[in-house]
């Protein structure tokens, strides 16, 4: 992969997307809100782009841990024809809305079986199949390591950095 630097600045990153943002985006500073249907996001980010809600859109159901990462998400940002990506959710989310979003996470766990089961049906495509692969490693993360990444950004937010082994994490 070749890294191109980029500027996070950059207006196409921010703006009004945020009143728009998909309901399943997991906390955190890179989220959607439109775009479009061609299911290329997992193509570039398969750890963090998933496909759900009405219209089948992208969406980050993992944030990046790694520059690398990063790099994924922005070249799925880059190939979106509707620029419906941001990382501006640092400054949008707040303590009280993260919380919120972890408290409607069994809204989040029967969306994803549904989608489970709607991309293994019988007759289901490729593409379908490999969308499956991302919902199952959403359950999985859901159902573990999750709720600790969001007490580790719940942290940040109220403290302006990352926490260290010796802190302890505040409650969801």
């Amino acid at each position: 992969m070749t890294s191109v630097r980029r500027d996070l600045n950059n207006s196409t990153y921010h703006g009004d997307k945020w009143e728009d943002r998909h309901w399943m985006n997991v906390p955190g500073p890179f989220y959607t809100a439109q775009t479009d249907t061609c299911w290329t996001g997992r193509v570039h980010a398969p750890r963090n782009v998933l496909y759900g809600g009405e219209y089948y859109n992208e969406f980050v159901y993992r944030q990046p841990t790694s520059p690398a990462e990063v790099e994924c998400l922005l070249q799925a940002a880059d190939a979106d024809p509707l620029d419906g990506y941001a990382c501006d959710g640092d400054s949008r989310w707040t303590p009280a809305a993260v919380r919120a979003w972890w408290s409607s996470r069994d809204k989040v766990a029967e969306h994803l079986a549904q989608l489970l089961a709607h991309y293994t049906r019988e007759g289901a495509d490729f593409l379908e199949g490999e969308a499956a692969e991302g919902v199952r490693d959403f359950l999985a993360y859901l159902a573990t390591d999750l709720e600790n990444d969001l007490r580790e950004y719940v942290f940040r937010l109220e403290n302006d950095r990352y926490p260290t082994a010796d802190n302890a994490l505040p409650n969801l």
